[in-house]
């Protein structure tokens, strides 16, 4: 008889998150028009609903710049939030670089935010040791990851030309696969301006 409550906790525990589930499922699912072929899936990525604004910010590069995400307007962003402590962070990095590397000519940025917080000499003597050229961008006080909600790490935010967020993944991916470019290359416009 002790258990019953128990029960009773976790049958409401799995009510409450089928519906949290259900409530955050894309827009498109409640009939809406179909946005064509589930790539999403088999690339590991979650479709987001419509209309799903991206927050602007800008942040230090590692390079010594800045970088806003509006200016990248009319292209694809790989938005990536990582640490350098981060395991799984660190083995998905070369693949993104990789996706940049077959895309970026064709409207594909990756912006790949560290979480690192202290010396941003630490991150650049990182990243150097791995040879990475990506954007890496600095948020020592996680201002942008709260921005984004980062919980997990690696999160990555799939960002359409337009600045709506398309999709997101938690945990890391191999981004080169073909099906990752596959969804890519479907999300990319036919006029996408050249990166600063």
């Amino acid at each position: 008889m002790g258990r019953a409550p128990d029960v009773t906790r976790t049958l409401v525990l799995v009510l409450v998150l089928g519906l949290a589930c259900a409530s955050a499922a894309p827009a498109w699912a409640a009939g809406d028009a179909d946005p064509g072929p589930d790539l999403f899936g088999p690339a590991g990525v979650a479709p987001a609903g419509k209309d799903m604004a991206a927050p602007d910010f800008t942040l230090p590069a590692l390079d010594g710049g800045t970088v806003r995400l509006s200016d990248l307007s009319g292209r694809v962003v790989v938005l990536n939030f990582w640490a350098t402590w981060c395991g799984p962070c660190v083995k998905e990095m070369p693949t993104l670089e990789h996706l940049e590397t077959q895309l970026g000519d064709k409207g594909l940025s990756v912006l790949a935010v560290s979480l690192d917080m202290g010396d941003p000499k630490r991150v650049e003597t990182f990243v150097k040791g791995y040879g990475w050229r990506l954007a890496v961008l600095l948020d020592p006080l996680a201002q942008v990851g709260d921005q984004y909600a980062i919980r997990v790490m690696p999160t990555t935010y799939v960002i359409g030309p337009d600045g709506n967020i398309l999709g997101r993944s938690f945990g890391a991916l191999e981004w080169d696969t073909p099906a990752a470019v596959a969804l890519m290359e479907s999300l990319l416009p036919a006029d996408a301006p050249s990166p600063n």
